[in-house]
């Protein structure tokens, strides 16, 4: 029979085993990086792509059974504006990808895309601007899909997860390919339509962007200013504000770091790219199909999280809903990052491990 397990607040204490005895991460393999082409891919827009570049890094090999199955793929989706660069870094990499950590490069297949109009995949500033087929999140699953099955001969999922936007993405894995995966980890998510404050946050940047006149409809030669506007609703919502407080304690140095954050996203980043991204989630809503999802599922927030606030109850109460889900909710501490506790691996990675555990059991099940 399949179970529902309660959304939990954990105690400092047990959000925090993680870091008891913390010792530098483990070395882990150089990631390759490649890139398939989608052919003749089509939008839920209906517009059409010859060819769709998706770049991604991967580490390790996969490993067939003897039925030809994929058992060791895992899939790491990334957030809104980022890449799958963003993974390789000691936090997230150095807690996990080493030799004898919960995804050990060495045992599994680790498989980091860009997304649609991210990072090295195709986007609108190679060249179309806003001509660029305006996708959204189910376009990106698809892509991830394609990617997998026919780009690197893939066939089934060991672990799918993914942060911010990639946890959202999460949620739709599970509804759109429910018998793909052994198990599912959406980081920093809720599966509900983006409305309320998530919404008002990202309007803001849409409309900063799209009333520039220096935006130009998209044919700007230079970048308009609303591209800083982008820039700063970003840092505003990634962390929390016990750490902004401490890190900028004056007017001054408020400016200064905002300043420095801005001046740099400007530098390599783009507005019709920026302005895409943010657009993308206006198709997301895994609320009606959350009955769908098969496979063990472990959503992963925090208290802090400005853009997901636990006191809405939304996962609380949608958790409820999928079978063989369960929901934990990271309680602020001076570890904790807000939005981006999602890539601080050390606060939640023993209980990957145990959802990695939990998902091996279920799928022994007969009938699973």
């Amino acid at each position: 029979m399949n179970s529902f397990f309660r959304a939990i607040v954990l105690p400092a204490a047990a959000a925090l085993v993680a870091f008891a005895g913390t010792i530098r991460g483990a070395d882990y393999p150089s990631p390759t990086e490649g890139d398939f082409v989608a052919r003749d891919f089509k939008f839920t827009s209906g517009e059409t792509m010859t060819e769709l570049r998706l770049h991604y890094r991967s580490l390790g090999k996969a490993i067939k059974d003897a039925k030809g199955v994929t058992r060791n793929g895992v899939l790491i989706m990334h957030g809104t504006t980022g890449s799958g660069a963003q993974f390789i870094r000691p936090e997230f990499a150095g807690e996990l990808f080493g030799a004898g950590q919960p995804l050990d490069a060495t045992k599994f297949f680790i498989v980091l895309p860009d997304g649609i109009g991210h990072g090295k995949s195709s986007k609108p500033s190679d060249g179309m601007h806003a001509k660029f087929p305006h996708y959204g999140y189910r376009d990106m699953v698809e892509a991830q899909y394609r990617l997998l099955t026919e780009g690197l001969g893939v066939n089934r999922a060991r672990l799918v997860m993914g942060t911010s936007m990639g946890g959202m993405q999460t949620w739709m894995w599970g509804e759109i390919h429910p018998d793909f995966m052994d198990a599912l980890m959406p980081l920093a998510s809720l599966p509900t339509q983006i409305s309320g404050r998530n919404r008002a946050w990202r309007r803001v940047v849409i409309d900063a962007i799209r009333n520039d006149p220096a935006w130009s409809g998209g044919d700007y030669k230079t970048q308009p200013p609303s591209l800083r506007t982008a820039a700063e609703m970003l840092w505003f919502m990634s962390s929390n504000p016990l750490l902004r407080q401490k890190e900028t304690p004056t007017l001054a140095m408020a400016d200064s770091v905002l300043n420095k954050y801005v001046d740099d996203y400007v530098k390599t980043g783009d507005a019709n790219d920026a302005l895409y991204a943010v657009e993308a989630s206006r198709d997301y809503d895994p609320g009606p199909g959350l009955e769908k999802i098969r496979a063990p599922l472990l959503a992963i927030n925090s208290a802090d999280d400005l853009i997901n606030p636990p006191e809405l109850g939304i996962l609380e109460r949608e958790i409820r809903r999928v079978p063989n889900g369960r929901a934990i909710v990271l309680p602020l501490s001076d570890k904790t990052r807000g939005h981006g506790s999602h890539t601080v691996a050390a606060l939640w990675k023993d209980q990957l491990v145990s959802l990695l555990g939990r998902s091996e059991r279920a799928e022994r099940k007969p009938g699973f």
